[in-house]
This record gives C-alpha cells, structure tokens and sequence, in this order.
C-alpha cells in the first residue's frame, strides 16, 4: 500500500500548488539562508500599501476597514500575498481558496458601501484557521493522508460566527500527524519550519498558524491547544496565544485527534501579533453567544467586570507569581533572562512579584497522559490504516531516527489499551489533584499583602526558545495548566542574544531530562530563535486574563523606552 498512499499524497500537494495564483510565486530563499522574517518585504511582491496593511496591528485594521479607508479586497488580498510568500519560505499552509475569500471579502465591501454598517466587530478582517476547522467545500486532511478526498459538508460552528461577525477565513493551515507533537510534519504536506530560523522547529500542533502570522502572513490565527499546540507556536514565532478554558470557544464541526475523549479535551483560541487581536477574536465570538450553537459551549456572556478587573483590585497593584523552574527541569538563560525582565517591567509599572513554587506537577502531567493514551493507539490506527500511511514516530528531520525515550511519550503506548476502570482512577486522580491546587492558589492570599490570592502566575512555555527539529522534546510546562483547565497567554518578550545568554555553568541536576536540556543549549544553536512565556490565570477568566496580558503589554513597552 505504500504506492498507494504515497500517490494520494503527491497528488494532494500538486493540486495545493496549482492553487496559488502564479504572478505571487517568486524566487524563495536560498536553502542555507536561516532567517526569512524579513523575505515578504524583500520580494517585491507587495506594493508599499500592502506592506502597511500586513504590518498593522488588528485594531488598526479593523478601524480602517469600518471606516472604509482600506477595503475588505484590499486587506485580503494584501494579507493572501503576504502569506503565499511566507508558504513559500516556511511550507505553513494547507488549502488555498483565494476567489471564495476574494467573493467573500467583496460582498462585505458592498455591504458596508450600501448599508453604512459592518456586518460585525471583525468587518472585512481576513482570518486563517488551523487544518481541524471544516469549511464546506474544502478537504480537511488534518495531516492524514487518509482523509484527503472528504470534503466538509458545513462549516464548522466557529467558522459559521466568524462569517457571522464579519470575518474574512482565508487560508488554512499545516499540522502534525495526529496532532499530538509540538511540532509540525505529517506526511501529506510536510514539514513547517520557523521563520526565525529555519533548522529550528516553528511548535505544534499549531505551527502552520504560528509560522504564518510570525510572518504576518495573517492578522489573527486559530489554533487548538490540548497540551501547549497555541502556546508552543506563539512563543517560537514572537506571538500572543491564548489557551482558553474548556468550551469557552465553541469546537463543534471541528476534526480532532482522540474524539471521545473529552476530560481533558482540546481548546481553539488565537494568535496575533497584539493583545488587541487576541481580545477582537474572543470578544466577537462571545458575544455570538456560541452556547446556542454548540451543546458543549459555556453559557458566559463576555462579563465587562471581569475584564475591568474588579474582583483584582481594578488592575492597581497586580501580584504575579513567577514559576522559575519545575523542580524538573532547569530553563535555558534565555528563558531565565526573559523571566528576569518580565519581573522588571511589572515591578517598574507598579505591581508586585513573588515567587511561585510548583505543586504536584508531576502528577497532574501523568494523569493528562494516562488520560490521553488511553486510547491513542487504536485512534490512530483507525486514522491511518485505510491508506497504509505510517504513523510517523519522530520530528527529526530524519525520519528513520530512533524517537528519544521522552519523545515517545507523544506516540501511543506499545502495551494493552487501558481499562476504563483504570481510565477513571487517572480522571479521578487529576479530579482530587485539581481540588487541591485550587486550595493551594487560594491558601496565597497569605503571601500577597493585598488580602487577594495571587492573580496571575508567569512561567515557562518550555525550558528552552525554538529547538532544532526533532528536539522539542517535553511538554510539561505546558501540560500541567490543561490539567488544571487554568487559561494560558503566550506573550513574546525577547530573543536569543549571544551577548546576553552564555551558556552557564553546570548545575545540580534534578533529573536526567534536565541534563539533557542543560547540554542541548548553546546560543549558536538557537540563533535569532524569539523567547516567550505564559501567564496563567484561573479557570473561565479570559476576560481578566486578557486585560492582565495589556497590562503585560504595556509594561514592557514603557520599559523600552526607559
């Protein structure tokens, strides 16, 4: 079968490519050339209107869409140049629809043209979705080559309020096969590399996002997260993400890996290069009022208060918590570096920092994965068998390498599937752990000085910035918050700087993953590679989470002007 699913592959890629109008390919980057961030401007493709457009933070789009000063068209085509350019240089994309979003985005011009009214907040704004999000009419493969050739026969329920709110979906996405890499490489579309550079991994699953809006080849991005797939591409590529609660963001219609599974399901939320598009993407779809859409979705309209931060002191005096390590694994200077300046900014804006001391992790990481695992062989194996793909066991760029001893813990288990008996004991574990931890966050209230617990913690994404291809070897950082169902904003902080992150001297290491993380670092290796990190707040408090990331926003601006 291997002619077999190999053809249905290359067939797939050629009719991708023969979808790209042919006057926006040029040239790409010569292949030794690491750094592309600066290709679309290089080009010559996009005229000096373009490059302002693609360049512009979403709140400025969307005021110049509704006032008519740029077009819907304009915008769209501007931004389905820009990201044609970054496919070319990183592989980010998956289905190519440029007359559908073309039509689209001029019925919205001619609306407003007759009417005076945007048809919602996100009027005329072009939108690009994660390969999970049906669009009828379109394949999604979801990196499987057994699902080229099935075309949705509706939307998506997030892809419906999107057209709803005024929204512009234009393109489409790469992913890992199965989903469940931080990573991004299956065997229909290949691999999507980092921008930044491009030996490095751009994160996954949701790294066709990542690596396009890191190339403002998209204003706002969807992605899913159900261990860190939002917050590991938003990190590696300069971005803002947010992992959003459990059903805040509706998921019905969408595909997925592991369906069925739902105590510890995966989350869709954004990617921007701003705050201002993460808060316009989650606004515009709570107020859609989604919960009449999806039998899953929470019934909680966007609650003003929250994001005005009353119950937090009214944002005067933030406590933020700072998790410098997992008493696992030690970070990488860069990432200590970029822990270092955030508690700079904050303590510089007035707010406090204390420090934060992990509890129970390892045991809160192990439950999500007996969860996971469960059933992941034979989902997968359904996923696969009808074409003979292989399931690819490794993000190494060669594919005949050995999966790492912690890598294989993103592959399925080799023995038994699990009971459901012994399922329940792990959901039951992670119940009784959740419990604990919410008494734990609660029991700070004693270390604050404000009379409240500590309103957000600030940590590692991972203990290192973008790795080489293949080494993105742990989600843990990442995992123990989706355990925990606390909402998680990647924010971008700085880069690695040869000057400013020498390697270190060894230190006692706590565990041999940290060795092994401690010997992967040299600043050679993660060259121009962008640092990020997270801030986590409680459970279904986006909206203050959300005001607490401007905060976060606005802090590091005044810092560099200092």
């Amino acid at each position: 079968m291997t002619d077999t699913w190999k053809a249905i592959a290359l067939d797939k890629k050629t009719r991708q490519q023969a979808s790209i109008p042919q006057e926006w390919l040029v040239p790409p980057p010569s292949e030794d050339r690491l750094n592309v961030i600066a290709f679309p401007r290089e080009s010559g493709l996009l005229s000096p209107t373009e490059l302002t457009i693609t360049e512009s933070t979403v709140e400025t789009l969307l005021a110049n869409l509704a006032s008519s000063t740029w077009t819907s068209v304009d915008v769209t085509r501007a931004f389905y140049k820009r990201a044609i350019l970054a496919h070319q240089a990183v592989n980010c994309l998956t289905e190519i629809f440029v007359d559908q979003a073309l039509s689209r985005a001029a019925e919205l011009d001619a609306h407003l043209k007759r009417t005076g009214t945007v048809v919602g907040p996100l009027h005329g704004l072009p939108i690009s979705l994660k390969d999970q999000l049906c669009m009828k009419g379109l394949e999604t493969t979801m990196g499987y080559v057994s699902w080229v050739g099935k075309y949705a026969e509706r939307d998506a329920t997030l892809v419906e309020i999107l057209y709803e709110q005024g929204a512009v979906p234009f393109v489409r996405t790469n992913v890992p096969q199965t989903l469940m890499w931080p990573e991004t490489f299956n065997n229909v579309f290949g691999r999507t590399v980092n921008p930044f550079n491009r030996s490095l991994t751009c994160g996954g699953s949701s790294g066709g996002e990542g690596a396009l809006v890191g190339l403002h080849g998209s204003p706002i991005g969807v992605g899913s997260d159900i261990g860190g797939s939002i917050r590991f591409p938003a990190s590696f590529n300069g971005l803002y993400g947010l992992r959003p609660s459990y059903h805040r963001i509706p998921y019905r219609g969408a595909l997925n890996s592991l369906e069925g599974q739902d105590s510890l399901p995966s989350v869709l939320g954004p990617l921007s290069h701003s705050m201002s598009g993460i808060k316009a993407f989650m606004k515009a779809v709570i107020d859609a009022k989604p919960w009449r859409k999806d039998p899953l979705a929470v019934h909680k309209p966007w609650d003003q208060q929250e994001y005005e931060l009353v119950n937090h002191g009214g944002g005067r005096e933030l406590v933020f918590a700072i998790l410098w390590n997992d008493e696992n694994v030690t970070p990488n200077p860069p990432i200590i570096r970029a822990l270092e300046v955030t508690r700079k900014a904050l303590i510089a804006a007035g707010h406090k920092v204390i420090d934060w001391k992990p509890y129970k992790h390892a045991q809160l990481i192990a439950a999500a994965r007996a969860i996971w695992r469960s059933g992941s062989a034979e989902d997968y194996k359904a996923a696969t068998a009808p074409t003979g793909e292989p399931l690819i066991k490794t993000m190494d760029l060669d594919q005949d390498a050995s999966p790492s001893s912690k890598t294989r813990m993103f592959l399925p288990p080799p023995a038994t599937p699990t009971s459901a008996y012994d399922l329940w004991q792990a959901q039951k574990l992670r119940l009784a752990l959740r419990q604990e931890h919410l008494d734990y966050w609660a029991a700070t209230a004693k270390d604050t000085g404000t009379g409240r617990p500590v309103d957000a913690i600030i940590g590692p994404i991972a203990a290192y910035p973008a790795p080489p291809h293949g080494k993105n070897s742990s989600a843990d950082y990442t995992t123990v918050w989706n355990s925990l169902d606390y909402p998680a904003l990647s924010f971008p902080v700085t880069a690695v700087d040869p000057t400013l992150d020498p390697p270190k001297p060894a230190h006692n290491f706590m565990s041999e993953e940290d060795k092994q993380i401690y010997e992967l670092y040299t600043p050679e290796t993660f060259k121009d590679a962008p640092v990020g990190l997270q801030l986590v707040g409680r459970t279904q408090e986006e909206e203050a989470l959300i005001r607490m990331g401007e905060i976060l926003e606005r802090a590091f601006s005044q810092q560099a002007k200092l």
